[in-house]
């Protein structure tokens, strides 16, 4: 009886299995075949101590719902304002007698920069000693026939002169007015064609009656020097460049497809290239957007004026700029440098104080729409969480080394 009782058992127990596996098997067959994964949080925690939160410079982030944008990523470059720099050209023809500046020198409105020796200075004396001769000459010739004018009037009233004398005096008076004007006239521009050539200032000590001077326009520094000395001009060759290094622009040239829905007011943020990826974002406003597309390039360029420049912004430097678009609906968010990669798992590290330590779990993750600053979450935190910033690449080295055997108490 006994072993038979044995043998009873041992059949139902082997008749269990089966049964156990058909359940386990129906049950996956049941699952919805198109159910979202469930990302678990990872294990990997680490306890900093405060000393090692004051080396780490962590700073503190809170994941939060914003209004999330369309945005546009693309190279950019910063140039100088086109209405602040002005390219100087040679204003006669000539031999360069003299280069007073060169790059990176601050002038004023009214420096010398350049002076030219030519002869067309010499023809513009000539003509303006004449015209002050012309002048003077018609002046006199005015002066005598407005009073031989007065004289026949006085003896038409005594009766001692006829009326056609008085007219044939009017004539020559009238005449005598005309030439003065025309006189001045010619004073005017001789003297403003010296001003041309001369400028509008000081006129040097040692300055030759031959030179034609180049002066600045404007107030500003010398960014491009063309002219050499001792070297032949022409009108308009480009001799040197005067610009406001602090008006710069932003410069960006985008598809078609992308410049579609930009416009003037639009939003820009812009890291310089070779900056450190911490580095607080420039900002700028959208100033022009071309109406034709580049033909050489096939792009749009799109002008925005800097708000706020960082650091070492310059003319001709490189940057990464993003541009704001259309709003596309809310979105859960965490600083871009807070997602990082933790043994091939996309992470982002919670912070939880304790006393002055902190407690940092990585929590996997599955991020979504990316821009320059901020990277949206889909899946593994929640609103209000909050994480690691800056300091973050230091916080995985610690969870990593734990994850590796490192070692799990304070640091």
């Amino acid at each position: 009886m006994i072993k038979r009782h044995f043998s009873v058992a041992f059949l139902g127990r082997r008749l269990a299995w089966p049964v156990a596996l058909a359940l386990v098997i129906s049950a996956c067959t049941d699952a919805p075949p198109d159910a979202e994964p469930v990302i678990e949080s990872t294990a990997d925690t680490a306890l900093l101590s405060a000393q090692a939160v004051a080396i780490g410079g962590f700073t503190l982030d809170t994941a939060r719902r914003v209004v999330w944008s369309s945005t546009v990523t693309a190279p950019a470059r910063v140039v100088l304002d086109p209405a602040r720099e002005q390219v100087l050209g040679s204003i006669t023809e000539g031999r360069i007698s003299r280069v007073l500046v060169r790059v990176g020198d601050r002038v004023r409105a009214g420096d010398i920069l350049v002076a030219i020796h030519s002869h067309e200075i010499m023809d513009a004396r000539s003509g303006l000693a004449r015209a002050e001769s012309q002048s003077r000459t018609a002046a006199a010739e005015r002066d005598a026939a407005e009073l031989n004018l007065q004289r026949a009037q006085r003896l038409l009233a005594a009766r001692a002169m006829g009326q056609a004398d008085v007219e044939r005096a009017t004539v020559v008076a009238t005449a005598a007015r005309a030439k003065v004007q025309e006189a001045e006239a010619e004073l005017v521009r001789a003297r403003g064609l010296m001003e041309h050539l001369l400028g509008d200032g000081p006129l040097p000590p040692d300055l030759d009656p031959h030179e034609v001077l180049i002066r600045a326009p404007m107030s500003g520094v010398v960014v491009a020097r063309e002219a050499v000395q001792g070297t032949v001009v022409l009108p308009g060759d480009a001799l040197v460049a005067v610009a406001d290094p602090s008006a710069v622009q932003l410069e960006l040239r985008l598809t078609d497809r992308q410049a579609a829905d930009v416009r003037a007011g639009a939003t820009v943020s812009f890291t310089l290239v070779g900056d450190e990826t911490a580095a607080a974002p420039g900002r700028a406003v959208v100033s022009r957007v071309s109406p034709v597309v580049d033909q050489a390039t096939r792009t749009v360029m799109i002008l925005a004026n800097i708000t706020n420049a960082p650091p070492g912004t310059r003319a001709e430097r490189f940057a990464t700029a993003q541009l704001d678009g259309a709003t596309e609906g809310n979105a859960l968010v965490v600083p871009m440098q807070s997602v990082q990669s933790l043994a091939g798992d996309t992470i982002v590290i919670v912070a939880q104080p304790r006393g002055e330590g902190l407690f940092l779990e990585a929590k996997q993750v599955r991020v979504g729409r990316r821009d320059a600053t901020h990277a949206e979450i889909l899946v593994g935190i929640v609103e209000n969480d909050v994480v690691i910033a800056r300091g973050a690449t230091i916080a995985r080295a610690e969870l990593l080394k734990r994850r590796d055997g490192g070692g799990g108490g304070d640091q």
